[in-house]
């Protein structure tokens, strides 16, 4: 038997997730619930209205589905709840931004210098921050309570990374 491909492969980048979210936005219409929800507080006939709008037409029960569903996984809350005429309206709000995007062809080789140079300052900024969350290493292995400290790193970074967003983007 001969071999006719081998490529090593370098772990470069981490999606952080536990099984509950990845299993909620995995479905179609949730994702889209989350990006409508981002920044807004909509009903859920609200939603089903903005959803209408990109061609989705779902019944009202099956959009309250969805939403426990991503309520449980912690992807979104309930923000308000208003009474009106003896009726109960829930407004639903997400701290979570999705970000879709499509990478282009050239992007390795367009970028290589950029992400080699800046992800080498931020990895130097983020082995001080690991000391101080108590991520140690011996001889490159990680002691007890591996995924969490690492979770642990990962949120403490994509918080900073989501307030820098956040802010650009206003």
């Amino acid at each position: 038997m001969s071999t006719l491909l081998e490529k090593p492969i370098k772990i470069n980048r981490i999606v952080t997730s536990n099984i509950q979210q990845a299993k909620a936005i995995e479905d179609l219409t949730r994702s889209k619930i989350l990006k409508i929800l981002y920044k807004k507080q909509f009903t859920a006939d609200q939603i089903l209205e903005e959803l209408k709008k990109t061609g989705y037409n779902k019944a009202l029960t099956t959009i309250r589905h969805h939403l426990d569903i991503l309520k449980i996984s912690g992807l979104i809350e309930l923000v308000k709840i208003q009474e009106s005429r003896g009726a109960i309206t829930k407004f639903y709000g997400t701290s979570t931004k999705l970000l879709e995007y499509e990478t282009p062809e050239d992007f390795e080789s367009k970028y290589a210098t950029l992400i080699k140079t800046t992800s080498g300052k931020i990895e130097n900024l983020v082995k001080n921050i690991s000391q101080k969350t108590g991520l140690k290493t011996k001889n490159h292995k990680v002691e007890e309570n591996e995924n969490y400290n690492q979770y642990l790193l990962m949120e403490i970074v994509n918080r900073a990374l989501t307030n820098v967003l956040e802010k650009s983007s206003s």
